[in-house]
């Protein structure tokens, strides 16, 4: 059973990998046995990703692309599998926020964040499906978000990107399952990152950041995730031990999503 979990001999493109959620779900998947592939969308981060996965004894390939753009993403593609090999699993990680109320933001920013959030996984699951369809077996993993289910204030295009990325999800499951390719997708919770730290610091009374009382509030598990969290869940939905799972998003959030909140006191 514990060979269903592994990832020996697979190769693994996870876009936006240089650091973050992307960085953690690639590091566990060579822990996991499989060859990292990565892009970002300058060469100085693709270099600064390659060191840091070197400094964990990882050899990782990077690439500079724009996942947003058709072309960038098809030549992209081509040279991994001359390169390095035709595309097991793919990670739609590369994602962007922009916090604006609704009416304060423009046509043109709103676009932005669905071109990186809802078209990019389009555009790089389209080109990797017809390799997984010759191999006879294919892994899509979407990062979708809490806001796929949910709404809240100033994220009106994020929630709209996410939201679209669920349904994306099931589509290719619906589409290309028979040709054993499983697309499901990962919801993250609150996650203790670098750029969420300001939001988790001791404030100078020696009270909890508001935001951090929010979040403790709304989170069964009491706590902020941890990229650890996600490490375990993104193996499954890679591995061969997730092979009838598709068309699902794994909301790994302390149980939010399942909580109406405390009552007050």
């Amino acid at each position: 059973m514990v060979n269903k979990f592994s990832l020996e001999g697979k190769i693994a493109l996870v876009t936006g990998a240089s650091y973050g959620i992307g960085f953690a779900i690639a590091t566990a998947y060579a822990q996991a046995g499989a060859t990292i592939v990565f892009n970002d969308i300058k060469q100085e981060l693709v270099d600064k990703g390659i060191a840091a996965y070197a400094e964990k004894g990882i050899t990782a390939h990077g690439y500079v692309c724009d996942v947003t753009n058709e072309e960038q993403v098809n030549a992209m593609v081509a040279k991994i599998e001359e390169e390095v090999g035709t595309i097991d699993v793919l990670v739609n990680n590369t994602g962007i926020i922009k916090r604006i109320p609704m009416c304060e933001m423009t046509a043109a920013e709103f676009r932005q964040v669905i071109d990186v959030d809802l078209n990019a996984p389009f555009i790089v699951a389209k080109a990797v499906i017809p390799g997984m369809i010759k191999k006879g077996h294919g892994k899509i993993i979407n990062i979708c978000s809490m806001m796929s289910e949910l709404g809240r204030e100033t994220v009106s295009a994020y929630a709209a990107a996410k939201g679209g990325l669920k349904m994306l999800t099931r589509n290719i499951a619906s589409e290309y399952g028979e040709f054993n390719i499983q697309c499901n997708g990962i919801g993250p919770g609150y996650i203790a990152t670098p750029q969420t730290a300001p939001l988790r610091e001791i404030q100078p009374d020696g009270s909890r950041h508001p935001f951090d009382q929010f979040i403790i509030a709304k989170t069964p598990a009491a706590r902020w995730g941890t990229l650890e969290d996600l490490q375990g869940p993104a193996i499954f939905l890679a591995s061969d031990a997730s092979d009838f799972v598709n068309g699902h998003v794994l909301y790994v959030d302390g149980g939010i999503l399942a909580y109406i909140g405390k009552q007050p006191q």
